[in-house]
């Protein structure tokens, strides 16, 4: 009986099935930072638009965090494969990496709020949440993705 990871390659294109399977733990980082990106997009959305109204960068890293905890579990079970008992200080390395991926995250977020000044009353409800919405959720999330993806395979899942 073929594995779930089996079901799904047969149905992928032959040509592009050594591909994947060369690169199955970028792969497998992709997937999990798609199911990271969609949890930060539902707790930082419902943090906006209710308790944080006025405080987007606050709720951008506060989901950010919760994410970051799954990641971690996501990361270290799935994706590196780590199936050996955690080294000294590897969690307190994967915090200190993502809380640098936050900051590189939250940074075109706050150059867009309060450097370009995309925010209420300035411009439109609607250009400021498609403003948040590029600078934050895509542009900060690839540039922290990259890092992330640098600094995971460097420090923090090497050994």
């Amino acid at each position: 009986m073929p594995t779930a990871a089996q079901a799904v390659l047969d149905k992928v294109p032959e040509p592009v099935r050594p591909i994947l399977v060369k690169n199955r733990v970028l792969v497998k980082f992709g997937l999990t930072g798609g199911l990271c990106f969609v949890v930060t997009m539902a707790i930082n959305y419902a943090l906006k638009f209710t308790v944080l109204e006025h405080k987007p960068v606050t709720a951008f890293l506060i989901a950010t965090a919760f994410a970051t905890v799954l990641s971690y579990l996501m990361q270290r079970r799935w994706a590196f494969r780590v199936k050996t008992e955690r080294r000294r200080g590897e969690f307190s390395v994967f915090v200190l990496v993502n809380a640098v991926s936050m900051g590189i995250n939250a940074v075109p977020l706050w150059i867009s709020r309060y450097v370009l000044g995309l925010e209420h009353p300035a411009v439109g409800h609607l250009v400021q949440e498609l403003a948040d919405f590029v600078s934050s959720m895509l542009l900060g999330t690839l540039l922290a993705m990259l890092f992330r993806w640098w600094a995971y395979r460097r420090f923090v899942f090497s050994g």
